[in-house]
């Protein structure tokens, strides 16, 4: 056999070998992760849902003649606390970013498992990114149920992988289909509708999902964009989302929702919004992002997180990461080689060029469980988590003998010595 077919043999065994042994895990907290980013002490249960959304605007169907309307449906993976007798453990079959190769994911979630009883839990709404799905952030998922949470990350219609369609139906239907979830949840009925407090909601949405989570929000699109060739033939059908309209008025008109995380969103570059429109939000809010973002923009970011003096908000920078910062899981095995229908290597889609992704998603689920633990469970004493120093490399870490911080220890609260480097935050208070 020739010696480049023997190599070439050879690579193809190892890559199925690599292939058939992968466990995707999306549990991995790391030795070095911020304190709270650890899985909490409730057993976690998970299901698949569908709920249909009755009468829509069939966006991909509209022409400039006609608006067909549908039934919109909407299938959801639905973490929650289970029951004390539960076994950790459980696998999820999704898509790659190609939507046509399946892979297997292992977490610590019991498919099916009976949900705990005796109290009742918030809800956290999970919202992936354009092209994207309900397990891109699984990891986040699992790791807020064992918190006490109730959480449930949405296949978007016409945004998935498999079903990835005219980009007008998101830019519609994101904010929509956010609350409609919500909706749902508190109509559920049995044993996980029992457990789920619906009146104290969190939202925490990824690049489209946080273009969405700003306008559900309060923060209404600006005039401009209906000038804009994004949904053609019909782009007045964003209307709807407008700033100051009753409709805008009405979806954003919302109580149950305490609190927002936007990672990397989309749409400040281009004048999906103005300042009068972003200043409008009034719930607590956190965004994060990569500092080279180039999909939805750093400085746009930045722009917004100055423009949001409504409301108290967090900026937590990774500095030097792309637009694919804390929020997708680590890149499944299979992701690491070239697929036929796209013209680049699916693992680009998950992964970024400097950090590791583990290492983010850790520090994702830390400051997601202290400020969500802090404005929809009332834990003050999480506020010590984001009261920080701007750069957490320039901190001072000076511990007593009996562990306890001195009064020069300036590091960042729940981070070990030398574990922040790269990461800034900061906040602004209402009117700032």
């Amino acid at each position: 056999m020739p010696r480049l077919a023997r190599l070439a043999l050879t690579c193809g065994l190892a890559m199925t070998a690599t292939a058939s042994l992968a466990e995707n895990r999306i549990d991995r907290i790391r030795p070095d992760a911020p304190a709270l980013s650890a899985y909490g002490t409730y057993p976690i249960g998970v299901q698949t849902m569908t709920f249909i959304h009755a009468d829509q605007l069939d966006v991909v169907n509209t022409t400039a003649d006609e608006e067909p309307r549908y039934d919109r449906p909407l299938t959801v993976e639905v973490w929650y606390p289970a029951a004390p007798e539960t076994q950790p453990g459980g696998t999820y079959t999704t898509f790659l970013r190609d939507g046509e190769t399946q892979v297997t994911l292992q977490g610590q979630a019991a498919r099916d498992a009976t949900p705990a009883s005796g109290e009742t839990f918030p809800l956290i709404v999970i919202s992936h990114g354009y092209p994207g799905n309900r397990l891109l952030m699984s990891h986040l998922g699992e790791n807020l149920a064992s918190k006490g949470y109730v959480t449930v990350s949405i296949d978007h219609l016409d945004s998935t992988y498999a079903t990835k369609s005219l980009f007008g139906s998101t830019l519609l239907n994101r904010p929509h289909d956010q609350r409609f979830v919500i909706d749902a949840m508190e109509a559920l009925d049995g044993p996980i509708g029992d457990i789920t407090d619906t009146n104290n909601v969190g939202l925490i949405g990824y690049s489209m999902g946080g273009y969405g989570a700003l306008i559900y929000a309060g923060a209404g699109l600006s005039e401009a964009v209906l000038g804009y060739d994004w949904v053609q033939p019909k782009p007045d059908i964003l209307a709807t989302n407008l700033a100051g309209s009753a409709t805008h008025d009405a979806l954003a008109d919302d109580d149950r929702l305490k609190a927002v995380i936007a990672v990397g969103p989309w749409g400040r570059h281009y004048g999906f919004w103005d300042a009068v429109g972003i200043s409008a939000i009034k719930k607590p809010l956190m965004l994060i992002a990569g500092s080279v973002d180039d999909v939805s923009s750093y400085p746009a970011i930045r722009q917004m997180f100055e423009e949001m003096n409504g409301t108290t908000r967090h900026l937590l920078t990774f500095k030097n990461a792309n637009h694919n910062a804390a929020a997708p899981m680590p890149a499944p095995e299979e992701s690491w080689q070239p697929v036929a229908s796209l013209d680049f290597i699916p693992f680009e889609h998950y992964a970024d060029a400097v950090w590791d992704t583990n290492r983010m998603n850790n520090i994702f689920q830390h400051f997601a469980t202290a400020f969500m633990d802090l404005h929809i469970k009332d834990d003050t004493d999480k506020g010590q988590y984001l009261d920080l120093i701007t750069n957490a490399e320039e901190g001072v870490y000076d511990l007593d003998d009996d562990g306890k911080p001195t009064d020069t220890h300036t590091y960042w609260n729940g981070f070990e010595n030398r574990t922040g480097h790269g990461l800034s935050f900061e906040t602004r208070g209402s009117g700032q």
